[in-house]
C-alpha cells in the first residue's frame, strides 16, 4: 500500500471529522470530489487507487482533472472551483504529513481557482408567490405537506437542507410562534413565524401526528425528504403554477429562488383559513 491511502483516510477521520468537526454536507461533498477525482485518475495513469502515490497526483493530473470537469462533465467554473477546495485541503494536511513530497504538494496548491461571473438571481413577484402557494392540491396528503412547506419556506427564506432538517419539535405554533433550525456553518437561529403561517403548520402537525423527533414535513412512508425531493416538488409546483401566473415560465423555480424573491420579508394578512393564506410582497430583491 502506498503514502496515499493512509494519508486519505487520516484526511477524512482524523482531520475533517475529528479535528475539523466538518458537517456531514461538507464531508460528503469532499468524498465525492475524491471519488470523481481517483476515477480520472485511474483512467490516465492505469493505476488503481491503492497503487498510486501521492507523486502521482502532480499538478498536471490535478489541472486535467479540473478541464474535465468543465469539459466532459458540464460543470460551471463554480462547481470545478468547490472540486478544487476539497483536493485543496487534502494537499495542505499532507503537506504536514509527508514534507518529502513539499514540492509536488506546493505545484498543486499554486493552481488558482477560476473566475467567474455571478448569476442574477431572480426573484418571485407577489402574484407568482400567490400562485405557487395556490399550486399544490390540498385535498389530498401530498397536497397539504407542500402547501405547509412553502408557506414555511416562502416567509422564513430557510435552506433546503434546513427544510429537510426540521423535525416536528422544532416548530411552536402557540403564543411567539417561531421555528428553529441548524443551518450552515453548524448555526443554530430561530425564525419568528406570522400567525397565519403558524397556522398553516399548527393544521399540518394535527393533520399528521407523530413525535417531536419526527420529520416536520415527511415522505408517505415517514422518512425524512431528501434535497432532491424539495426540488422536485418545488419544480412541479412551479409548473402547475404557470396556468395562472404564465410569467413564472420564464423563471428557474427551486428552494434558492424563493429566498430572494423580496429583502427577506413577507407580509401574511389574516385569512379565514390558514390554506388560504395570501403573501403581500413588500419590495422587489435587487
Amino acid at each position: 500500500m502506498t503514502l496515499l491511502a493512509p494519508t486519505l483516510e487520516a484526511f477524512f477521520t482524523q482531520h475533517l471529522a475529528g479535528h475539523r468537526e466538518a458537517s456531514p454536507r461538507t464531508i460528503g461533498s469532499y468524498r465525492d470530489t475524491w471519488r470523481l477525482f481517483l476515477g480520472y485518475a485511474r483512467e490516465k495513469t492505469g493505476a488503481a487507487p491503492a497503487g498510486l502515490d501521492i507523486a502521482a497526483l502532480d499538478a498536471g493530473l490535478v489541472s486535467g482533472f479540473l478541464a474535465h470537469l468543465e469539459q466532459d462533465r458540464g460543470n460551471t467554473a463554480r462547481t470545478r472551483n468547490a472540486r478544487l477546495a476539497a483536493l485543496r485541503s487534502f494537499f495542505k494536511f499532507a503537506s504536514l504529513r509527508h514534507p518529502e513530497h513539499a514540492a509536488t504538494i506546493a505545484r498543486v496548491l499554486a493552481i488558482p481557482a477560476k473566475k467567474h461571473g455571478r448569476t442574477p438571481v431572480s426573484y418571485l413577484t407577489a402574484g407568482e408567490i400567490k400562485a405557487l402557494l395556490a399550486a399544490p392540491d390540498t385535498t389530498t396528503w401530498h397536497g397539504r405537506r407542500d402547501h405547509a412547506l412553502l408557506a414555511l419556506a416562502v416567509q422564513t427564506g430557510l435552506r433546503c437542507s434546513e427544510l429537510t432538517g426540521l423535525t416536528r419539535g422544532d416548530v411552536r405554533t402557540g403564543t411567539g410562534p417561531t421555528v428553529r433550525c441548524h443551518g450552515k456553518g453548524r448555526k443554530d437561529r430561530v425564525t419568528p413565524l406570522t400567525a397565519n403561517v403558524a397556522a398553516v403548520i399548527r393544521t399540518w402537525l394535527r393533520q399528521q401526528p407523530g413525535d417531536p423527533g419526527d420529520p416536520l414535513f415527511p415522505t408517505i412512508t415517514g422518512r425524512r425528504l431528501s434535497s432532491d425531493a424539495v426540488q422536485d416538488l418545488v419544480r412541479q409546483h412551479a409548473a402547475a403554477a404557470e396556468a395562472g401566473c404564465p410569467s413564472i415560465r420564464d423563471k428557474n423555480v427551486t428552494p434558492h429562488t424563493m429566498r430572494h424573491y423580496v429583502d427577506g420579508r413577507v407580509m401574511w394578512p389574516a385569512a379565514s383559513s390558514p390554506l388560504a393564506a395570501e403573501p403581500r410582497v413588500l419590495a422587489p430583491a435587487t
